[in-house]
């Protein structure tokens, strides 16, 4: 068989395998959260969110609502070396995001079963 040949049928069975894998995966909410960031975020993400009264009071100093704090922490970055990860119980999570033009930082207590936001820092404050 010459190679010509062999390269034809390889594509062919490879382009039906994707068309086939699209099919399969078409309407699944699949996702690749394989980095420790992207499994982090996802994780806290979907438990139930908890605001502590620091929290809540930056939160109403700046305007900010309950749906602004997930959207920050859904595209925030985790900080592992300011993150304290070796905890049995519930994990505390330095979470850097900017929000409106401020860098802002969200510590989040990771439990089992809830997400409590400890506290919300503007690093541009002044206090």
């Amino acid at each position: 068989m010459k190679l010509i040949h062999r390269i034809g049928y390889y594509l062919g069975g490879f382009s039906i395998g994707l068309i086939v894998l699209a099919f399969f995966l078409s309407g699944k909410k699949t996702s690749c959260d394989y980095s420790p960031n992207a499994r982090t975020i996802k994780n806290i993400s979907i438990k139930k969110k908890m605001y502590s009264d620091v929290a809540m009071t930056t939160m109403n100093r700046h305007n900010i609502d309950t749906l602004i704090v997930s959207e920050l922490i859904k595209t925030g970055d985790v900080n592992f070396s300011e993150s304290d990860t070796k905890s049995e119980g519930c994990k505390t999570y330095l979470i850097e995001n900017t929000y409106k033009d401020e860098n802002l930082e969200l510590q989040i207590k990771n439990c089992d079963s809830t997400a409590t936001i400890l506290s919300l820092k503007f690093l541009n404050d002044i206090e």
